[in-house]
């Protein structure tokens, strides 16, 4: 009896020093510093591997627990995080990871035809950022010299650094690019034509926001480049600094750059500035035409042509609405004055 009642004490103290172990190991984990990582970060996706993945990224380091402890209770899901590490122990970080998403979101709009300088000019500008760091962080993520961001609305954490921000927008961007890849190129592209289309697309889109017309501006372009001629297009000037100047005759005879199609061949050098998927559709899907000009009408939209005596005669019917429309604002311009003189007059004789 005495030798059974010992054994079963011995078995008893043994897991008693089993659970004891494993208390200490659960405790001495706890509280293994963990790196001093960034606050604000964003998960793409729910799968443990990018979870880690941006963990490390963010200046974590994840061991084999660590990962289970991420498994252990809710996988972390896909969005914003703001997490504060050291006030809650290594074992609290990673088993309640889940539950640190942050509603301190802000959208922000990639505006179509906006430049690297104007995108990261109005970040600075809204979310109190360092512009310079901005372009810093955009320039090592960049295929392009621009376009490399989508035109579209992002969700951004209200507090999140340069680095982060840039990092979500090209990631972000990135996934809409593969997304329309997917559906409308058969074969894999290269970075040299996926430039050529985002420069295409950035043509179309200085021409022409009109949904509309861009497959027709697209067909143009493809047709004038099939025949060796020469784009002419003002947009293509629409470049850096220019990206919003009022291309003057002035202006295309002094541009020595490759981006004046009026004097070279071919394609500008790089894309001119961000693209909306609309106008990225249009350089990939051209609408099948014979048109090698267009020009704007009195209506606002533009009119296509096969042959230039065609575009001659758009152009002299617009130049006339030009004149007219002039003529008729001159006229009531000096209607105005002319009121505006005869009511001080008439002030001026009433005192």
């Amino acid at each position: 009896m005495i030798h059974i009642l010992s054994k079963k004490y011995k078995r008893f103290i043994f897991y008693i020093e089993i659970i004891l172990i494993l208390f200490l190991l659960s405790l001495a984990y706890h509280f293994i510093p963990i790196n001093d990582g960034k606050k604000v970060f964003y998960i793409p996706s729910s799968n443990i591997r990018d979870i880690v993945h941006t963990l490390k990224d963010n200046g974590y380091e994840v061991t084999w627990i660590d990962k289970k402890m991420l498994t252990l209770k809710k996988i972390p899901e896909k969005g914003w995080y703001n997490v504060n590490p050291s006030k809650q122990g290594r074992f609290s970080f990673f088993l309640h990871l889940h539950t640190q998403k942050t509603n301190a979101l802000m959208d922000i709009i990639i505006y179509a035809g906006e430049t690297k300088e104007e995108i990261t000019q109005r970040l600075a500008k809204d979310m109190k950022l360092e512009q310079k760091s901005l372009i810093q962080h955009y320039q090592t993520l960049a295929q392009f010299e621009e376009g490399d961001i989508l035109a579209q609305r992002y969700t951004l954490a209200r507090n999140a650094d340069e680095n982060t921000t840039i990092h979500y927008l090209f990631l972000a961007s990135n996934r809409t690019l593969k997304e329309f890849q997917n559906v409308y190129i058969t074969t894999p592209m290269d970075k040299e034509s996926l430039k050529r289309l985002f420069t295409i697309a950035s043509i179309i889109q200085k021409e022409s926001n009109s949904v509309q017309e861009m497959p027709l501006i697209s067909s143009v372009i493809y047709n004038r480049l099939e025949k060796n001629m020469r784009l002419q297009m003002d947009g293509t000037l629409n470049y850096g600094n220019y990206s919003h100047t009022i291309i003057t005759p002035e202006r295309i005879k002094n541009d020595t750059s490759l981006y004046n199609t009026y004097k070279h061949k071919g394609l500008p050098p790089h894309p001119l500035s961000s693209v909306s998927i609309d106008a990225l559709k249009a350089s990939v899907t051209p609408q099948e035409s014979k048109y090698l000009f267009f020009m704007l009408n009195p209506q606002g939209t533009h009119g296509f042509s096969e042959t230039y005596k065609e575009h001659l005669e758009k152009i002299t019917v617009f130049r006339k609405h030009q004149k007219e429309k002039e003529e008729k604002e001159k006229v009531e311009n000096n209607q105005t004055k002319s009121f505006g003189i005869g009511f001080k007059a008439f002030e001026k004789f009433r005192l």
